[in-house]
């Protein structure tokens, strides 16, 4: 009877730990007949396992976390092929449900996603960014063509588009970032889109974030980050 009631109790305590959560990410991956979706999120600057789920003959997938705040988060799928790459789909969530439907075949580029408001921002600032990487590839592709034809001066042109598209891009980020200083995403852009950018730049969202958003978690990383930079620099 005691081993019983011991089985009773760790299984109630199990029930009860994957039933205490906040968030529900669910959603199908069209042609996916067998794979493991993994639910990620970044911790001690490493990403750790949420939760998972083992796909076999069903493309539907729920997985669980719990959450404090909007909180981004990876969905990484491993289709069982340790000589093929394992894609992640980054995505912005809060508490409640977040969908996402992809495809196998296009698993990051085919994503749809719905659920926070602050998703829907990062869907808007990515649209615009994704106009930012077109233009790098063919402006690349112009300056490897110059190179092989030995062209000096288009070799000069397409390298000074490369540096002027890339401050484009960064200024664009900055003002987006401003814009929306009542959300996490404006700090999360900083630290994972233009980290690398003049700390004046920086400087510039970090002081225009609101209250409520300085004291979020992504609020509070990009001020050390700023802290440690500008220590650094002196």
């Amino acid at each position: 009877m005691k081993k019983l009631a011991v089985l009773l109790i760790a299984f109630m305590a199990f029930s009860c730990g994957k039933e205490n959560h906040n968030l529900t990410v669910k959603g199908h991956v069209k042609g996916l007949k067998k794979g493991t979706v993994y639910l990620e999120r970044a911790q001690d600057s490493i990403l750790v396992i949420a939760d998972s789920l083992a796909l076999t003959g069903n493309s539907d997938f729920e997985l669980h976390a719990n959450i404090d705040e909007p909180e981004a988060f990876y969905l990484r799928l491993d289709r069982n092929n340790t000589n093929e790459k394992q894609d992640k789909i980054v995505f912005f969530a809060d508490k409640g449900i977040t969908e996402i439907n992809t495809t196998l075949k296009n698993f990051v580029f085919d994503a749809t996603i719905t659920g926070s408001k602050q998703q829907t921002l990062y869907n808007e600032y990515l649209t615009v960014l994704n106009r930012f990487g077109d233009r790098n590839l063919d402006l690349i592709k112009e300056n490897l063509e110059a190179k092989q034809m030995g062209d000096s001066a288009k070799i000069v042109s397409s390298e000074r588009a490369l540096t002027s598209l890339l401050k484009s891009k960064y200024l664009y980020t900055v003002n987006f970032a401003v814009t929306n200083n009542d959300s996490e995403i404006s700090p999360y852009l900083a630290l994972t889109e233009i980290y690398d950018a003049q700390t004046k730049w920086l400087d510039t969202i970090n002081n225009a974030l609101t209250p409520r958003i300085k004291n979020s978690m992504y609020g509070k990383t990009l001020q050390n980050f700023l802290e440690e930079r500008k220590a650094s620099e002196e």
